[in-house]
């Protein structure tokens, strides 16, 4: 199905040309002054240039010859030399009716679709979740949502923190504190306990403790070291020890991402990555691209057309570590042979802009991907409190993802029980649906770059640009098809009240907005659309008689037109990750 722009442009194009004029000046936007008129063409303008002839004569000759088209109610060309254009309210409602009837509105898959791998998330096992992984978790989860929408076969992955330094951390803490567990010792042939001897509790005690510790005491960092190289020589027992660990970790980091409505395909890990690690150095060896610096592996990726200094990419340091580097591109190189992605996207902080220039650099120089195969880092800001900076507990310090959660559902709780919006069984599912719409939504209407002041108060408000404003509104449209009864199959019509006709206008908009959502990575385009439409929506249910007007076949078309903005605010917060109650 076409973009209401692209016929509208069509037809002023198809203007120009039977007014003797190249039909590429027929370029029709949504009006700046919806109070003059809908859409506008100033393509008379740059004709002048090329006919030498003036612009309003032009317009003038393409508004004739335009009159009459089913599409248009008024066609007026007006000094210097636009062209203002109002639309056809049955001409309208047909293009409605069609998205009304069109499988996903009508809106266009990529006729390049293929998969997509987004890695967000980015969690550390044996750590608890905090906020600084709430905007990956959110802006991904969308992403992801908006890639799938538009036919790609997308794969989430969280890419754990599971083979690092931490995990000699808490193996060395295990044994100071219990040295008698058989998994230190070395006779031990097994087979190792099922059950982990530690909770998560433990592991949020043990690795700060441990890591700690590590500043300080160095022995104990030097046996953390030790630890972690043992585990990655495939010692059984600290490796039974490491699935303890993940076992542990995965079931709380799946409680907490649950509760954020965010769903991973896939769970891997730098762990995952090591056994590719490897054929991937003897492959930059056979290349010649791997150069010696300070005795370290090193790829250069500074190119001549740089205006400033891009470090080399440091694959192996010289006691023979490897780095995040060197597992990132690891990590490209799995993806790449069980995937053959077309794109992968990595959520993460913007800080983190060189690292991944320098990766996805020397990945191309590696051949670890095809020339048309995109990598993209979409960073994001910080999550700031009301003082301007990095959100704190009230303490200071890093606050809990879990925290932050409860507090937002509590402060949202307290406002349904207080407002008596629903009661009994009903009050937890809605609070948890308000009060993630106010977390989702605060969030991800701004530009995914942008740092934002996160206020509970504002995200949690019921009026203004917010989640609980845009779930109101669907619920009140709920309320409203409940109690007319079905209305699923009633066709949208004309002609309406002018109210309906912005919202109608407003409804026709939804192809471009997700495309361009699409397009740029954007989930802050589709939360102004939203509420634009939900705007449009309340206006007209305060301006229109719906359930006691008189006119059956026009309360029809009311109905179905209220019926068609339920489906796409619906369909646009789906693509946002949250859901609206049935009651508010």
């Amino acid at each position: 199905m076409d973009k209401i722009l692209d016929l509208i442009s069509q037809r002023v194009a198809d203007g120009f040309a039977g007014a003797g004029y190249d039909a590429g000046f027929g370029k029709v936007t949504v009006s700046n002054r919806p109070d003059l008129c809908e859409y506008q063409c100033n393509g008379a303008m740059p004709a002048a240039k090329t006919y030498h002839k003036a612009p309003i004569q032009i317009a003038e000759e393409v508004a004739a010859a335009v009159a009459g088209d089913e599409a248009f109610s008024e066609v007026q060309a007006v000094k210097p030399g636009f062209l203002n254009l109002r639309l056809n309210p049955e001409w309208l409602a047909a293009y409605l009716e069609q998205m009304r009837t069109a499988e996903r509105f009508g809106v266009a898959k990529d006729p390049a679709a293929g998969t997509v791998v987004v890695d967000y998330g980015g969690a550390n096992v044996a750590k608890p979740l905090h906020i600084g992984h709430l905007r990956s978790a959110i802006i991904g989860e969308s992403i992801k949502r908006i890639q799938h929408f538009f036919g790609n076969e997308t794969i989430g992955d969280t890419h754990l923190g599971d083979w690092g330094l931490q995990m000699g951390l808490v193996i060395a803490a295990l044994q100071d504190q219990q040295p008698e567990l058989c998994y230190f010792d070395p006779a031990f042939t097994g087979p190792y306990p099922e059950e982990a001897p530690f909770t998560i509790s433990d592991l949020e005690r043990i690795y700060p403790a441990a890591s700690a510790r590590s500043k300080t005491d160095e022995d104990f960092a030097r046996k953390a070291h030790d630890a972690t190289y043992e585990l990655q020589q495939g010692r059984p027992g600290y490796l039974a020890i490491w699935k303890h660990i993940m076992a542990v970790s995965k079931a709380d980091l799946r409680k907490n991402y649950d509760r954020l409505g965010v769903h991973f395909e896939v769970w891997l890990g730098e762990s995952d990555a090591q056994s590719y690690i490897p054929p991937m150095l003897d492959d930059m060896k056979a290349r010649g691209i791997l150069v010696q610096s300070e005795g370290a592996q090193v790829i250069e990726v500074q190119e001549p057309t740089d205006t400033k200094e891009v470090p080399p990419c440091i694959i192996m340091k010289s006691d023979g570590a490897t780095l995040y580097a060197t597992t990132d591109l690891a990590t490209i190189r799995q993806r790449m042979q069980t995937w053959d992605p077309r794109r992968i996207l990595y959520v993460v902080d913007k800080r983190q802009s060189l690292h991944f220039e320098q990766v996805f650099r020397a990945a191309r120089k590696a051949g670890l991907v095809k020339p048309a195969t995109e990598l993209r880092h979409i960073g994001y800001g910080t999550m700031n409190g009301k003082d301007g900076k990095p959100f704190k507990t009230r303490a200071g310090g890093v606050m809990r993802l879990e925290t932050l959660i409860n507090e937002i559902t509590d402060f949202v709780r307290a406002k349904v029980e207080e407002n008596k919006l629903v009661t009994g069984d009903e009050i937890e599912d809605t609070t948890a649906k308000i009060a993630l719409a106010a977390l989702k939504y605060g969030d991800l209407m701004n530009a995914p770059t942008k740092d934002y002041i996160f206020d509970i108060d504002r995200f949690a408000a019921f009026e203004g640009n917010t989640g609980p404003y845009i779930l109101y509104t669907i619920v009140r449209i709920k309320s409203i098809l409940a109690r007319y009864g079905a209305w699923e199959d009633i066709p949208v019509q004309s002609p309406l009240t002018g109210e309906a006709k912005d919202l109608m206008l407003a409804l026709t908009r939804l192809a471009e907005v997700l495309e361009a959502a699409y397009r740029d990575d954007a989930p802050n385009l589709i939360c102004a659309y939203v509420y634009e439409l939900a705007g449009c929506a309340n206006k007209f249910y305060h301006e229109t008689r719906i359930l006691t007007e008189e006119d059956p076949e026009k309360q029809k078309g009311y109905i179905a037109l209220i019926g068609l903005t339920k489906r796409v605010l619906e369909a646009c917060i789906d693509l946002l990750g949250f859901s609206a109650p049935e009651k508010m």
